[in-house]
């Protein structure tokens, strides 16, 4: 069965090609430091974690935590095993952080090397917590914000194995059960990759309810455990609204193996048997259609073809083997203009009316490689004249023209991309097998962010220089993910910052931010109308917008440890002190 390949859709209308740059300002930004009474609870990497994941995952963690539902409201631990939360409602009168919970942990019954207390709040009202040594916690904190001294309570703590950072968890309600479900990150020793690092990456995602008991007597306990592994940690995991799906973006690809401890093992589906299967379909096509010739196994009627079209997917199959073509199409098709018949008993002919006239398709089904195309004369024609500037013995056959060739050695370093092929991916949670995949190729990933409490994690993108940012929507069938706004240039400013630690931007896109390792604040705001009229000497137009570039320097040398945004301010969390910059009135 063929991948079921899909497209990121950029949204035209979200682009800016007269963007020009940013102008620096050298405008202040108010920026406040409170000073914390004990230590982050940083953990840093031992000998024996020195892959580049072991920093990806552990040593660039994010230790600040910002409360979706709470605007300014952010939490971290320190070194005394306490949860403290810093809600800023006065710049002036920030006050010290409360201590919302506070936890015993015992790095003896660790096994393995103690990672870092990671927190995620899981809705309004919940919380989970890590200790870093391989216990869960899940907290009942009551509604969170300016108002609330309550303490949190604990409701679920339970010991999961090895330790564990947790990278994503949310809570839904089904016929009165209350169920979180959480997505937890370990790297860990593989001996069977010889050739690799010795390690591998899992993402377990884990079911908690209190389906157990009846009215106050209801106790949290887990009921599904289901194992991902995968070679590199993923940029992106997050667990769909309703538990009902997970997406990952990673360099290289993640698949389930274990259901509640049991190896995941499905019988492949019984393969047909084709005379010389390789390729097992012709096609061809024109500007108007495409015709697709599928090889049958002799004997086959029609009563055994089992075909299926839509205006974007294609599925065919003979009785109950596996498909021969499954997936999505190119680009959109006709179904009622299209047409299928069967030829000499050995072959099934596939017309296929294209939806629009365009340019011509490079496969029939994404991702399926089994087919061989069969191009006419004509079109071997034009092939060779938009290619005969390659086999031209000049360099730059038509010195006219307005752009020269490129020249490779003219590069910078931030147009270069990891030769890794990244992919996006959305697994079903029912059936575990993924649904979408995207090939990210060389759209770099840069960071995610919470934009809508109610929807799962946005991530950000690099794209040719622009940064875009895309919202997951799985219940949109056709677009699910959706590009929601774009930072003109970012991607390529990014690149250009060597000692970039995070990266993030305002829920309400009015400027994206980067922290470098040490001291540094960079902001970009987005274009905003200028009072006066300035002009382009270059262009001789008149400039209607600007975008502005700010720089903050941080009163401290201790090293960067958490960064995040809200609409009017940054925070910025070092190991000893949070500062607060006021960005936006």
């Amino acid at each position: 069965m063929a991948l079921p390949n899909c497209s990121l859709m950029v949204n035209r209308e979200l682009l800016d090609p007269s963007f020009e740059s940013y102008r620096l300002s050298l405008d202040s930004i108010p920026t406040y430091n409170v000073e914390l009474d004990a230590a982050v609870a940083e953990v840093k990497l031992k000998d024996s974690q020195y892959t580049l994941d072991h920093v990806r995952a552990f040593g660039m963690y994010n230790y600040l935590h910002i409360d979706p539902w709470y605007e300014d409201s952010v939490y971290f631990v320190d070194s005394k095993c306490r949860v403290l939360n810093l809600t800023v409602t006065l710049d002036t009168a920030l006050g010290k952080p409360r201590e919302m919970f506070s936890y015993e942990s015992d790095p003896s019954l660790c096994e393995g090397e103690q990672l870092c207390a990671s927190l995620s709040l899981t809705s309004a009202t919940w919380a989970a917590l890590s200790d870093g040594t391989g216990k869960l916690t899940l907290l009942r904190t009551s509604k969170r914000g300016e108002s609330s001294f309550l303490k949190w309570e604990s409701k679920f703590s339970e010991r999961l194995g090895e330790p564990f950072i947790i990278v994503h968890s949310l809570a839904h309600v089904h016929s009165h059960v209350h169920t979180i479900e959480v997505l937890l990150l370990r790297v860990q020793k593989d001996p069977s990759d010889t050739k690799g690092s010795g390690f591998s990456i899992s993402l377990e995602w884990i079911t908690v309810d209190n389906s157990i008991g009846q009215g106050e007597e209801r106790k949290y306990g887990v009921r599904k455990r289901r194992m991902m592994k995968g070679k590199s940690v993923p940029h992106y995991a997050a667990v769909e609204p309703q538990g009902k799906g997970v997406i990952v973006a990673s360099e290289k690809p993640f698949t389930f193996t274990e259901v509640d401890g049991l190896p995941l093992e499905e019988p492949p589906a019984e393969k047909m048997e084709v005379e010389n299967s390789d390729p097992i379909y012709f096609w061809q096509q024109t500007e108007e259609d495409v015709t697709v010739c599928v090889r049958l196994p002799e004997g086959t009627t029609k009563d055994d073809i089992r075909f299926k079209l839509t205006v974007d997917c294609l599925r065919v199959r003979v009785g109950d083997y596996a498909p021969l073509l499954d997936g999505q199409l190119f680009a959109p098709v006709d179904p009622e203009a299209s047409t299928w018949t069967i030829q000499d008993d050995k072959s099934l002919e596939i017309s296929l009316q294209k939806r629009s006239d365009g340019p011509l398709w490079s496969e029939v089904v994404l991702g399926d490689r089994r087919g061989e195309y069969l191009m006419n004369d004509e079109q071997k024609s034009q092939l060779q004249q938009k290619l005969s500037y390659l086999t031209a013995e000049d360099l730059n056959p038509n010195p006219e023209k307005d752009k020269p060739p490129c020249n490779a050695q003219e590069l910078e370093d931030c147009d270069m991309f990891p030769e890794d092929s990244s992919t996006l991916m959305r697994f079903d949670g029912a059936t575990l097998k993924p649904t979408h995949v995207v090939s990210l190729g060389s759209h770099q990933f840069l960071f995610s962010v919470h934009i809508d409490p109610s929807e799962m994690p946005a991530f950000c993108l690099r794209h040719d220089v622009d940064a875009l940012l895309w919202q997951p929507r799985p219940n949109q069938d056709n677009n699910i993910w959706e590009h929601i706004s774009t930072f003109n240039a970012l991607g390529y400013v990014q690149a250009s910052k060597r000692d970039k630690k995070f990266a993030t931007c305002a829920p309400n896109f009015s400027y994206a931010a980067l922290c470098e390792c040490l001291r540094r604040v960079f902001i970009y705001r987005q274009p905003l109308p200028v009072d006066t009229v300035l002009f382009n000497r270059k262009q001789g137009r008149q400039v209607g917008q600007v975008a502005k570039q700010q720089v903050a320097n941080l009163d401290t040398n201790d090293p960067v440890l958490g960064f995040r945004a809200t609409n009017e301010r940054l925070f910025v969390l070092t190991a000893n002190n949070l500062f607060v910059l006021k960005v936006n009135n």
